[in-house]
């Protein structure tokens, strides 16, 4: 999960400053050390022969303990900048743990067993987070009674299960479709199967299975503008780019792939073709550097999953992931708003299935169809109050239209237009 990585990266981050922090202690304790060190031998000497501490003695040794103060407090901010780190990483569990989490499923939610330790190590002082935080309670008091009922639990199972085929966890998918009695057809497995397969091969830097696929699949790709065979075949000459002159032959000669993508990827294909004049002294040496950018793998894994799913049909994002990440995002609000309503006693403001108290903003990326408020209601239609189109072109809810005509006529609450409540149609966005 997203969340899950996000808790693993703040934890990452304060490691690794831990570790430079106690690389820097001790690189500046031992240069204090050599620095007085060699000024207190000085000092001895000067006494030997004078019996006095000169003025230039005296100045140094000022200098010393000035150099000795800025370190202490250099060594003391970042020491305090640390515990900044700690902190978020505690919020982090805040924000994002929803279930009661005990200590032997820590393991599983941080990867690993040391890094499970470490955490406990580094703040005890969120120990009633670590040790389990029961969410439940706060769930079920915004949950709302019958909506787990035989049929949703049979469609959040075929969620559940197409989510751990998109993450190549078949036998997890398999073993609940056995306990849940769902019936899997082969075919919806095995498109996943393929998928996963490629994707494993692209994270280890081997290009041949997507190459495969791309070309198989090159007019439906080309149906959708997608640019993923290109980038596949320059990424592979990149490679063979790489192994200096020994490739050129088969360099020039893979070029040939290009041809059908000249007229889309022209100026891309002539700096492919400028770069074969660096071979001899190297890509890493020459102005075509850039080519060899390991971020264009990252890259090419998301291009391909994109392109791969809308060619099945399917979102690029696992709609249970973005279901998860979506109640994360609402959960609080609910919460607040249902401390709300039980303590001014409006209990009745909330009791409907398909509809929430308030507005909860998930951001643009859950933005996935347009919705429509009646302007004279301020509601948001539904399929029982759905859009209605009158026929000078405004639009109002069904609620609205009931509630404004007079007999047998409807005065448009926008324009002076008097029309009959029949003429208005039902739209659908």
């Amino acid at each position: 999960m997203d969340q899950c990585v996000t808790v693993e990266r703040e934890l990452e981050k304060v490691l690794q400053k831990f570790s430079g922090y106690g690389q820097l202690c001790e690189r500046s304790l031992e240069e204090l050390i050599q620095y007085a060190g060699g000024l207190r031998r000085e000092i001895l000497q000067t006494e030997n022969q004078d019996g006095d501490l000169s003025g230039t003695i005296s100045l140094v040794m000022t200098q010393c303990c000035k150099r000795i103060k800025d370190t202490v407090q250099k060594l003391a901010s970042d020491h305090k900048d640390i515990h900044s780190s700690v902190s978020r990483v505690g919020k982090a569990i805040d924000k994002w743990t929803i279930f009661s989490l005990e200590k032997s499923e820590l393991k599983d939610f941080f990867c690993t067993q040391e890094m499970m330790e470490q955490l406990t190590d580094l703040f005890p002082f969120e120990q009633e987070v670590i040790e389990g935080r029961n969410f439940d309670s706060d769930i079920s008091s915004v949950g709302i009674d019958g909506c787990w009922q035989a049929d949703s639990q049979r469609i959040l199972n075929e969620v559940m299960v197409e989510h751990f085929f998109r993450q190549g966890m078949l036998d997890v998918a398999e073993e609940l479709c056995q306990e849940s009695g769902l019936s899997i057809d082969q075919s919806q497995k095995e498109p996943f199967v393929e998928l996963n397969r490629i994707l494993e091969a692209l994270k280890v830097r081997v290009l041949r299975p997507a190459l495969e696929w791309a070309v198989s699949n090159r007019e439906m790709l080309m149906a959708q503008n997608s640019s993923l065979e290109f980038k596949l075949h320059r990424l592979y000459f990149i490679s063979l780019l790489m192994g200096g002159t020994a490739n050129q032959r088969e360099a020039l000669q893979y070029a040939k792939n290009f041809q059908p993508f000249a007229l889309n990827h022209q100026k891309d294909i002539q700096v492919l073709m400028g770069s074969l004049v660096y071979l001899r002294q190297g890509i890493e040496n020459s102005p075509y550097v850039h080519l060899l950018d390991a971020n264009q793998w990252a890259d090419i894994c998301d291009i391909f999953t994109r392109d791969a799913c809308a060619l099945l049909g399917l979102s690029v994002e696992s709609p249970l992931s973005v279901s998860f990440s979506a109640g994360c995002v609402a959960l609080p609000a609910l919460i607040n708003i249902k401390a709300v309503i039980e303590q001014r006693q409006c209990t009745g403001v909330w009791n409907q299935k398909d509809e929430l108290p308030i507005e909860v903003d998930l951001g643009k990326k859950c933005w996935y169809h347009s919705i429509f408020a009646c302007p004279i209601l301020r509601q948001q239609t539904t399929d029982n109050n759905p859009p209605m189109k009158l026929v000078c072109g405004h639009i109002i809810s069904r609620d609205a239209l009931n509630k404004m005509f007079n007999g047998s006529k409807l005065k448009c609450p926008y324009c002076p237009m008097e029309q009959s409540p029949g003429d208005a149609k039902q739209i659908f966005f």
